[in-house]
């Protein structure tokens, strides 16, 4: 589920990072507490701060969803340096399972608006394509930015009522050479919670890849 809030002044963030936000005067809370980070999914370009999450019953999500229009909430950052390397001759290879697509709708959305020169190369695991967060315009946006790829997969098709004739099975190290064409020299970014991100990065070093050209940020409690 999105949320928008409406800008503050004067305030800027780059793709990639992500905000910490904080209910006023809650109706419930839990002990888990009023504050929440999240990733930022809209582009820096964008008019509102857009936040995407996986619903949970929790205090904090709960009152979140029934919050009448023109709220107020506290927010704090932006944090965090998930941004996208410099050197565009090196690809960015982001990787993300189901809602850790937020970050990653940021930084490809950015990129096709600045019309940056890096090649971007988005491989998305789901269950379902139902379950897909964004699916359809991130699709779209490769008809807009030839640098923007793409390959989303699917895991588990067999409780969806919707075609799919893309990738399916994990992003593994088997999909990873089947792009290598791509994917060669690139930077690598992971978000996601820290047992997938840990898995990706295995992965990733199974495949002699060195550390250093992979960048991380773990989220938990979604």
């Amino acid at each position: 589920m999105a949320f928008e809030f409406q800008k503050p002044s004067n305030w800027t963030f780059l793709a990639g990072q992500f905000v910490d936000i904080t209910l006023q005067n809650p109706a419930q809370t839990d002990s888990e507490g009023n504050t929440r980070g999240f990733s930022v999914s809209s582009a820096p370009y964008e008019e509102t701060i857009m936040v995407t999450t996986r619903m949970r019953d929790t205090a904090f999500k709960r009152v979140l969803k029934s919050m009448p229009l023109e709220s107020e909430v506290k927010i704090e950052g932006p944090f965090g340096n998930l941004t996208l390397h410099e050197d565009a001759s090196r690809p960015a290879i982001l990787l993300a399972g189901g809602v850790g697509v937020t970050t990653f709708r940021s930084i490809a959305f950015q990129g096709a608006h600045v019309k940056l020169p890096h090649r971007i190369i988005l491989f998305y695991s789901n269950r379902r394509p139902e379950d897909a967060a964004f699916l359809g315009e991130l699709q779209a946006l490769q008809q807009t930015n030839p640098h923007y790829t793409l390959i989303a997969t699917m895991t588990d098709m067999k409780d969806s009522h919707e075609s799919w004739t893309g990738e399916t099975g994990l992003i593994d190290a088997a999909m990873l050479a089947k792009y290598s064409d791509a994917t060669k020299n690139g930077v690598f970014y992971i978000t996601g919670p820290p047992a997938m991100v840990r898995a990706f990065q295995a992965m990733l070093r199974s495949t002699g890849l060195h550390d250093d050209d992979v960048r991380v940020e773990e989220y938990t409690g979604y």
